[in-house]
């Protein structure tokens, strides 16, 4: 299973659509926020996705907890879990919702790294990256014995490809 997860892209549906025109039968999308679009707009149909700090349309959940296959992911932008500082904040509420998944954005740097047995991705930013100079988002392939994560720039070439053993 693939799940396509993307993140701060700060009014720019185009990236969005273009993100999307690359992986059109992948299971699930995912917004992590910051998307400065309104809930319904038709870049952002069938996305899982949730309110950033610099969402104004109310209409966003603040977080959505989910099943993809045999797998509960969690998601939320990070702002309210103080990312920029730690993610201890964003672990406990991930270990509360049993979540073996655990998407978020806020940073606009992307990394993935598995902590306690959940694994914890940030796909960057398809507008404004931080710590790099690639406009970034994520493919998340879920095996039975592992999770494997690539990092994709904005023309869908690979950055770095990370493989995670599952519990």
């Amino acid at each position: 299973m693939q799940i396509l997860v993307m993140s701060d892209t700060h009014g720019d549906s185009s990236v969005i659509d273009k993100v999307r025109s690359f992986y059109p039968t992948v299971e699930t999308l995912i917004h992590c926020g910051d998307s400065e679009l309104p809930f319904s707009h038709d870049a952002l149909n069938d996305m899982k996705k949730v309110r950033g700090n610099c969402d104004s349309d109310q209409a966003f959940p603040d977080e959505v907890i989910m099943e993809v296959g045999d797998v509960t992911l969690f998601v939320t932008h990070g702002h309210l879990f103080n990312v920029k500082t730690s993610i201890l904040s964003l672990s406990y509420r991930a270990k509360e919702v049993d979540a073996q998944i655990a998407c978020f954005g806020h940073s606009h740097v992307l990394g993935a790294e598995m902590i306690d047995d959940v694994l914890f991705i940030n796909p960057g930013s398809l507008l404004k990256p931080r710590g790099r100079n690639e406009k970034s988002f994520a493919i998340i392939d879920i095996q039975d014995d592992y999770f494997q994560v690539n990092f994709l720039t904005d023309d869908n070439d690979c950055i770095s490809t990370h493989k995670f053993m599952r519990k």
